[in-house]
């Protein structure tokens, strides 16, 4: 559960510590490569800044919640997450509203935070960055207490992490698995979703296989999907899918990777900086970030402008860090 959730805490009053020392909880399952090479290569690049870092490797069956909160215990001024988003968003969540930093070395698969805040996918360019840049506030998305940077959804894409990390088991860690198990998934989906969505005050009711809620400008963009510019202005961008076959499923699949998804044809668009939606069903799986969260209905997705530090490129804006409230914000449209 993360600090944003406590309603006595106040982001603006934040006081970042002083500590210059770095501790990077590296999770060895993440990525293709071997884990012990990763670690090699970061401490090599360790040496060029002297006195300045640790490394602590976390076992993908241990808790990297834990891991963080013994570090901040420690009195790091910076908690780094090498791994991929979904290790970057647990310790996002445990380090907002704290007063440490964030710091990012990227070894997942996709690697859509790390891109989107224009982060070197190369460890040693990712570790000097840690050491010589500057940091400054990013938005973070948070529901029912969970913090995410990228996106969160109901429905059919939890399934498809789900097959995902049986495919990953079976054959390794790739693109080529990941689009695998997208195609399994859609191929026996069999029960779309009855649910509520209400934003600034307005209910729409749907039944869809989907409901997509996007947090980062830089993987909208990606996809060639309209409402970039909502996350730009600091609201979430919520895509909810018509009702489908599998076939009909399976070729909007195809046109989101083409770039091809048409607004009011393959989706809907909901804009706002606070939205809830609610499901028949009390319990759902959510997924944030590429990992599976069970929580229940109702679904508060909330805005966080100012609650967490990153280390970042000195250059200016970058897409993931774009937001702060908007004259309109919360009013929704479809």
């Amino acid at each position: 559960m993360s600090l944003l959730t406590d309603p006595s805490h106040d982001p603006s009053g934040i006081v970042l510590s002083q500590d210059t020392r770095i501790c990077v909880l590296m999770n060895s399952g993440s990525g293709s490569g071997d884990a012990e090479d990763r670690a090699e290569t970061m401490r090599a690049a360790f040496d060029r800044h002297p006195n300045r870092f640790e490394l602590r490797l976390v076992d993908p069956g241990d808790g990297i919640a834990d891991a963080c909160q013994r570090a901040m215990k420690d009195g790091f001024g910076t908690i780094v997450a090498a791994g991929g988003d979904g290790t970057i968003a647990g310790v996002a969540g445990q380090v907002a509203g704290t007063g440490r930093r964030l710091g990012i070395v990227p070894l997942g698969t996709f690697n859509y935070v790390a891109r989107g805040l224009k982060i070197p996918e190369d460890i040693d360019a990712a570790i000097d960055l840690l050491a010589e840049g500057e940091t400054r506030a990013v938005p973070v998305g948070e529901v029912n207490g969970t913090v995410f940077l990228n996106n969160a959804s109901l429905g059919i894409y939890p399934q498809v992490l789900k097959e995902r990390e049986g495919t990953y088991a079976r054959w390794g860690r790739s693109r080529i698995a990941a689009h695998w198990s997208v195609l399994m998934t859609f191929l026996t989906f069999r029960r779309p979703m009855r649910m509520s969505v209400n934003v600034g005050g307005t209910v729409q009711r749907r039944r869809t296989p989907l409901a997509f809620i996007g947090r980062s400008a830089f993987q909208l963009e990606y996809f060639g999907l309209e409402g970039s510019d909502a996350v730009e202005r600091g609201e979430f961008a919520l895509y909810v899918a018509p009702d489908s076959t599998r076939w009909e499923l399976l070729l909007r699949a195809l046109r989101l990777a083409s770039k091809g998804m048409v607004l009011n044809r393959d989706f809907e668009l909901f804009t706002g900086r606070d939205i809830v939606i609610e499901t028949s069903r009390r319990t759902q799986t959510v997924a944030m970030d590429g990992e599976r969260f069970k929580l229940t209905s109702p679904f508060r997705f909330r805005m966080h402008d100012n609650a967490l530090h990153v280390v970042l490129p000195p250059e200016r804006k970058t897409p993931l860090e774009s937001g702060g409230p908007s004259e309109d914000a919360g009013h929704g449209d479809a």
